[in-house]
């Protein structure tokens, strides 16, 4: 067989390792922005499971009174967003009605953590939220959504009125802005990833 040139084949091409998948669940109660959360930061056109609200939702899902919502999810909200390159975060975004809380534990199998919505207007809807992911054992951040620039509570108050224990990130964000949602999945990581070190550390 003929001798092979080199200079031809080139050198080895070195392939690039694929991202690391990983499940993240943007959750919180209703009409609180997560699916704004998941269209602001996802490389592809989110899966969206939006219904219109009819007149049969009134009193079931109220909205505060200066709200513009015309629509709900209905099942998930489902986007992706590639972080440095080496991690692939799948968002998985949950309804926000009570009603449809039978739907957590199949969007949240296998997460590696949760990035809850907060409204620092109406607190009272986020406990459903915090109650679950701490009885589930799992890492969340608590996202304060800036709505129109300004939260009605600081974050303080709002980590004293959810009870939130000091472990549990409290930050601000706001769903519209691709890099603050970024900021907040970040923070989520951090503590995840120092969960599992410290876990790891103490088997």
């Amino acid at each position: 067989m003929p001798a092979v040139d080199a200079r031809v084949v080139g050198p080895p091409v070195k392939r690039r390792r694929a991202p690391i998948p990983v499940k993240i669940v943007i959750a919180g109660g209703f009409g609180v922005g997560k699916t704004t959360t998941v269209g602001a930061i996802s490389e592809i056109a989110p899966l969206t499971t939006e219904a219109e609200m009819t007149t049969a939702s009134i009193g079931v899902d109220d909205l505060h009174p200066d709200s513009t919502k015309t629509t709900t999810t209905v099942a998930m909200d489902f986007g992706c967003v590639t972080i440095d390159g080496s991690l692939k975060l799948y968002l998985f975004g949950t309804p926000g009605q009570s009603r449809f809380g039978f739907m957590w534990d199949d969007l949240t199998r296998g997460a590696l953590g949760a990035l809850v919505v907060v409204d620092s207007a109406r607190l009272d809807e986020c406990h459903f939220a915090i109650d679950y992911f701490e009885r589930a054992d799992l890492p969340f951040v608590v996202a304060v959504n800036a709505f129109d620039g300004q939260l009605t509570h600081d974050l303080n108050a709002v980590r004293w009125a959810l009870a939130v224990g000091d472990h549990v990130p409290v930050v601000r964000f706001d769903a519209r802005q691709r890099l603050s949602v970024r900021d907040a999945l970040l923070v989520l990581l951090d503590r995840a990833l120092d969960r599992a070190l410290r876990e790891r550390g103490g088997m």
